[in-house]
């Protein structure tokens, strides 16, 4: 029986700042403000929910295919993290 959270991937890490904890994504799914999401790497699982999403330093509320975002994050995210969305 499928568990109640299910995940879909909607995304990859493509770089962290950590100065500011903002975690760059190339998205390849669709991704809204108050989603949450569960990013998984060797040493990265982190689920968070998105507080807010920016494209080129300016905040959106939706992203798509094909955006590259920066999102918020508590802890380190890396290079090539997958990302997914609990749906």
């Amino acid at each position: 029986m499928e568990s109640a959270q299910s995940e879909e991937l909607i995304g990859t890490v493509s770089h962290y700042f950590g100065n500011i904890s903002v975690g760059a994504i190339t998205l390849t799914g669709e991704l809204v403000v108050g989603d949450t999401i569960h990013i998984v790497g060797h040493t990265t699982d982190l689920v968070e929910q998105v507080q807010s999403i920016q494209i080129e330093h300016e905040s959106v509320d939706a992203a798509g295919p094909g955006d590259e975002i920066g999102i918020k994050v508590t802890d380190k995210v890396r290079e090539g993290d997958q990302v997914f969305k609990q749906v």
